[in-house]
């Protein structure tokens, strides 16, 4: 192999490990966004039952 074809090589393993790992950060922020949406709306429920 040459050199250019090592490097192209690395190169893509490297973006391939950015977008594996960007996925999973993206779902977590979703799970973290969900979360705190139901927190928002179990708070705004106990206000309204309180009133």
């Amino acid at each position: 192999m040459t050199l250019v074809s090592r490097l192209l090589a690395v190169a893509l393993i490297l973006l391939a490990n950015l977008a594996l790992s960007a996925c999973n950060t993206t779902a977590g922020v979703g799970q973290d966004v969900s979360a705190a949406g139901r927190a928002v709306t179990n708070s705004a429920e106990k206000v309204k039952s309180g009133m």
